[in-house]
């Protein structure tokens, strides 16, 4: 007979197949399995909060701006009417000389409400055409005296809002000499 108990190793008791309970085994992968999950969806959660917390932010900015806007028109209705108002009265006049004076402080009333949205009228007139400023809607040879492309007539008047243009003028330029 043969003596196998020298030449043969001890079996370990507390291996398992595949590492089962030992460190890092299927045990361990299981829970962190199980971890992960829990993580990810915690993280999924966090995702969707964030996500409804931004479509909410995104309502809220655009009820604010509409608000905003809507604030600004009152503002400048507000504004016209008193000219509104004083057109009224001004019609109301028998007397051409009534009427004359109610036109004059409506017309200072619109100014004066142009003025506080910062619109200012543009003068063209006698200064060279500049396009950024004016269409010219007609041209006319130009008088002795008056170089060419320079402004003769404002048809209708221009308006800047801070440093924009907010309506061209219209005017009439010179061009070529009259004979």
């Amino acid at each position: 007979m043969h003596d196998d108990t020298a030449t043969t190793a001890p079996v370990d008791a507390t291996v398992t197949p595949n590492g089962a309970g030992q460190p890092g085994g299927e045990g361990d992968l299981a829970a962190e399995l199980t971890a992960a999950r829990a993580k990810a969806e915690e993280n999924y959660n966090k995702f969707l909060y964030a996500m409804a917390d931004f479509e909410n932010y995104k309502k809220r900015i655009e009820r604010q701006l509409a608000e905003i806007a809507l604030a600004g028109r009152r503002a400048v209705l507000v504004k016209m009417l008193p000219v509104l108002d004083n057109l009224e009265r001004a019609l109301a006049f028998d007397d051409s000389e009534g009427l004359r004076g109610g036109l004059q402080a409506t017309l200072r009333q619109f100014e004066a409400a142009l003025e506080s949205e910062n619109v200012k009228p543009v003068t063209v007139k006698g200064l060279r055409f500049d396009p950024k400023l004016a269409e010219a809607i007609a041209t006319q040879p130009a008088p002795a005296g008056v170089a060419e492309d320079t402004v003769l007539e404002e048809a209708r008047k221009g308006y800047t809002i801070g440093d924009e243009v907010l309506r061209p003028a219209q005017v009439v330029v010179a061009k070529g000499h009259g004979s």
